[in-house]
């Protein structure tokens, strides 16, 4: 039976707006330690009401909402496992303070890509579909964003791992552009033109000025 859970986003003109609008609440949406489910389409239908209501909080400012909703986000995303995908072959490279150093960085980047457009939001609904088995054990949660109003809607999917018994992101992917292989190919060529410094060099430069790296469904 297909769920909706209210969801709200930004107005945007374009579509690479819209989908970075729908990221900045997509990638946040799935994340908090007290939600105790046994499938992940549960997982996601579940938190996707509680970041609703910290959205909907009128006592809150943007600002706050942002920060509340950063924290569930940083419970929710499996960094060490989502370090390894983006990073890959290279990840070898990396010692262990240097990989302490980029999956610190990797999650202000995140954070700061796809957390800008939180304070600005529409009613609208997200439609679970139902769920596929990956490999490694892997489930993917296909969703839709019903847009309404004879909009086009959007296929939003998330790639749940379960570690330890908890189910965690490892990947979402926006009408079919998958984040962890859009980083992966831009960390693989900044990697080979200077190694691990020059990565971690590039994303402290990008979070100190709030400038993203191109990332998919972000402006």
């Amino acid at each position: 039976m297909r769920r909706t859970s209210r969801i709200t986003r930004r107005a945007m003109t374009s579509r690479e707006g819209l989908v970075s609008a729908l990221a900045s609440v997509c990638l946040l949406v799935l994340g908090a330690t007290t939600v105790r489910a046994d499938q992940p389409s549960q997982v996601v239908d579940a938190l996707a009401s509680q970041v609703i209501a910290v959205l909907k909080d009128g006592q809150l400012s943007s600002d706050q909402k942002r920060d509340r909703i950063q924290q569930i986000a940083y419970t929710a995303i499996d960094f060490p496992t989502l370090s390894k995908l983006v990073l890959a072959r290279n990840y070898s490279k990396f010692s262990p303070p240097q990989l302490a150093q980029f999956e610190d960085e990797f999650k202000q980047h995140l954070s700061m890509t796809y957390g800008r457009n939180v304070d600005s939001y529409r009613n609208e609904k997200v439609d679970i579909l139902g769920e596929r088995p990956e490999t490694r054990g892997d489930v993917t949660v296909q969703t839709k964003i019903l847009r309404g109003g004879g909009s086009q809607d959007i296929a939003v999917d998330y790639r749940l791992r379960q570690p330890d018994g908890q189910w965690k992101i490892i990947d979402v992917i926006i009408e079919g552009v998958s984040l962890v292989s859009n980083f992966r190919s831009q960390f693989q060529d900044i990697v080979a033109q200077g190694g691990p410094d020059k990565l971690l060099a590039l994303l402290k430069e990008k979070n100190a000025a709030g400038e993203p790296l191109k990332a998919p469904g972000a402006d």
